[in-house]
């Protein structure tokens, strides 16, 4: 069964920073690209930022472009997303899922509250 488990959220101030993982297990984690997707209050789910298998080619969503750095350590099963220069709009549920996945993730996500 695929698990994805987030961590690290919680209440930051504008500017401050957050390191989130996600911990991976029930597939093969190194072979699949994967990603960060957030839905903030009222609003739909937003993509983020994904990586490929191998932790190349990083891309990120214009909103978080040169703030967020993805990234993945395939022997712990792994990802992150460290963000940096946070803004009240950042302000969401985080979830981590599989490139390929699409729909509303199944797994219980992170809560990120950028607030003064």
């Amino acid at each position: 069964e695929v698990q994805l488990v987030e961590s690290g959220g919680g209440l930051v101030q504008p500017g401050g920073s957050l390191r989130l993982s996600c911990a991976a297990s029930g597939f093969n984690f190194k072979m699949y690209a994967m990603s960060w997707v957030r839905q903030a209050p009222g609003k739909g789910l937003e993509w983020v930022s994904r990586i490929d298998n191998d932790g190349g080619s990083p891309r990120y969503a214009s909103s978080v472009k040169g703030r967020f750095t993805i990234s993945r350590d395939n022997a712990k099963n792994t990802l992150y997303l460290q963000m940096d220069s946070l803004k009240p709009e950042d302000t969401a549920l985080y979830y981590c899922r599989k490139w390929i996945d699409t729909g509303k993730p199944s797994s219980h996500g992170t809560q990120v509250t950028v607030s003064s």
